[in-house]
């Protein structure tokens, strides 16, 4: 073995040194210069960040004084002017006629200021309007706004009143009153005056807005050159209300007002005119009627209150065996069945497989009695064929049925199979009715036209969604009728609440059922075979020649066509998951079916 050689102390001394020397040597890492510069830019760009917001607040107020100043000074300047030298050149009511140039502009420290002036005529109520004032047109507003631009731009405004310096010029400048007035009131449906309306006044010719006014309570004036305006009121959340010109209504109910020279013209928004909060109507499309069921696919016992010599279950009822032998007969019962708002019994069906040797006898029990003959035909001795109609059973006598099925074979080899039953009736809870058409007509007026017919504010035609229903918002306070147009093939049977119109009071909403009917309609039930329980969201398209519709079950499973006419259909019915089923419907008077799926293995 080779012996390691060892240091000496001179030698780690020496080595520790030449260490420490090449450390001293070593540079920074490019990573280490990344990070460094990194944060120092974070320094400095907080620094500078910090800088640059102290100049903008400087320099903002610096030109903000300045501003100041400038519109100081323009008032000033209107305020030694002479009482009917204050306006705007070539001014226009409700622009006063003056020296005054509607907008220049003005350098300041580099800055350019632009300065627009804004001169308007003031009725003053308080002032006491037609009374004892020499005339109506009580003193001037003139406001300066002084605006600068650049990185740092901005804009000051000030507003002052100039009243006449003394009789004398009062007496001049009500002597040169260069127009009318205009008096606008805005009210609520009980007459009380809406706060801070906003009023447009407007040229109807080119629907220019000549003057505005917002806000206000109760009564505004508007001085204006004498001509024909169109009035426009309007708050958020409030309906708005207007005047109409001859073009749009032969005779206006609230004609647009005319201002003539030196006179009031005054217009009242109240009423029904006037303004209020909106309200809604919430609409749901129903049938006066529905249909429900009871059904019964033996996947189990839980729906047979007795049965005899029976095998039931895996979506069938079959003769019991004994030694490999069928029973010769046997039998079964359904529980109760007790419908929630009966109003009529619809009809019995069933599907089944008979062979020569084989039958299943079908009755319809009352408790556990056959109902005898005179209340349904044909019961006592048993019925083979489906469906069996049930419409003639009193629902007084009978508010509850059972049903009875009787299996017998003459061959022990052999045996009937019994796979479904359904028992159907009518209720008075409606069933939706999708994609109906009505029309919604307010009682408000806004003229009448050359055949002095009523023009109504309010009358458009609306479609219920899918689920036979339609939120309508924005509605006036107002009366409304519903209606139906004959063409649609609908008949509107009842309306919930009644009688018609229906009042609509300010700020609220309104839930409004109406009830259609039609002579033709089809209502179909889809349901799942083994469970019985219904299908949410199936596709059932019913079609024929010249007629094709889809529509989605609901929760309950059901779907509602309606109008139809007379004639035979195709229901096809679909939803991922289950078998795609396909049958035939004729359809006169008011019809139901029930469609029953298979899951797909």
């Amino acid at each position: 073995m080779r012996k390691q050689k060892g240091f000496t102390p001179l030698e780690i001394i020496k080595a520790n040194r030449r260490y420490k020397e090449s450390k001293s040597l070593t540079g920074f890492t490019l990573i280490d210069v990344l990070v460094g510069t990194f944060l120092v830019l974070i320094v400095f760009l907080g620094i500078f960040s910090a800088y640059q917001l102290g100049l903008k607040v400087v320099g903002q107020n610096k030109n903000r004084v300045t501003a100041t100043a400038i519109a100081i000074g323009e008032l000033e300047k209107i305020r030694n002017l002479p009482y009917e030298s204050i306006g705007i050149k070539n001014g226009i009511l409700p622009v006063p006629d003056g020296i005054l140039e509607a907008t220049t502009a003005v350098t300041r420290n580099n800055i350019e200021y632009k300065i627009e002036r804004q001169i308007k005529y003031i009725i003053d109520a308080a002032d006491g309007i037609g009374g004892a004032d020499l005339c109506d047109w009580d003193y001037k507003r003139a406001e300066i706004k002084t605006s600068w631009s650049g990185q740092f731009g901005g804009e000051v405004k000030l507003v002052t009143d100039v009243a006449p310096k003394n009789k004398v010029e009062e007496i001049s400048a009500c002597t040169a009153q260069p127009g009318g007035i205009l008096s606008v009131e805005v009210a609520n449906f009980s007459g009380m005056p809406v706060p801070s309306p906003l009023v447009e006044i407007i040229n109807p010719a080119t629907g220019e807005i000549v003057d505005s006014m917002q806000p206000f309570e109760g009564k505004q004036d508007f001085p204006l050159v004498p001509a024909t305006y169109k009035v426009v009121v309007s708050k958020p959340g409030y309906n708005s209300s207007r005047t109409y010109g001859t073009n749009e209504v032969v005779t206006p109910e609230n004609p647009h007002p005319i201002v003539l020279e030196g006179k009031l013209t005054e217009i009242s928004f109240a009423g029904d005119s006037g303004i209020e909060k909106v309200s809604s109507l919430s609409v749901d499309t129903l049938s006066p009627w529905g249909t429900d069921y009871f059904s019964d696919s033996f996947s189990d016992t839980s729906k047979v209150s007795q049965f005899s010599d029976l095998e039931i279950g895996g979506g069938e009822a079959i003769l019991a065996q004994t030694d490999g032998q069928y029973k010769d007969s046997g039998y079964l019962i359904s529980t109760d069945i007790t419908p929630a708002n009966l109003i009529g019994w619809d009809e019995f069906s069933f599907n089944d497989l008979e062979t020569t040797d084989t039958q299943i006898i079908y009755q319809i029990l009352y408790f556990n009695s056959v109902i005898p003959d005179e209340d349904l035909v044909g019961n006592s001795d048993g019925f083979r064929t489906s469906p069996v109609n049930l419409s003639g059973l009193d629902i007084v006598t009978y508010p509850q049925l059972k049903v009875k099925a009787n299996l017998s074979t003459s061959d022990t080899a052999v045996t009937p199979i019994f796979y479904d039953w359904q028992v159907s009736w009518v209720t008075s809870e409606a069933t939706p009715i999708p994609n109906a058409t009505f029309n919604l007509q307010g009682a408000k007026i806004i003229g009448t036209d050359a055949d002095e017919n009523s023009v109504y504010k309010y009358s458009r035609e609306h479609n219920s969604e899918s689920d036979g229903h339609i939120d309508i918002s924005n509605l006036e306070w107002d009366n409304y009728t519903f209606s139906i147009n004959p063409t649609t093939g609908l008949d509107l049977q009842n309306i919930d609440p009644f009688p018609q119109p229906v009042g609509l009071l300010p700020d609220a909403n309104l839930l409004v059922k109406l009830y259609l009917d039609a002579e033709n309609s089809l209502f179909v039930t889809v349901q799942d075979i083994e469970t019985s329980e219904p299908i949410f969201l199936a596709n059932v398209e019913l079609s024929k020649l010249g007629y094709d519709e889809t529509q989605g079950t609901n929760e309950q499973g059901q779907t509602y066509f309606i109008p139809l006419d007379v004639g035979v259909y195709t229901i096809d019915v679909s939803l991922d998951g289950y078998q795609t089923k396909s049958e035939g419907i004729s359809v006169s008077g008011d019809e139901s079916v029930i469609i029953s799926l298979q899951r797909f293995e």
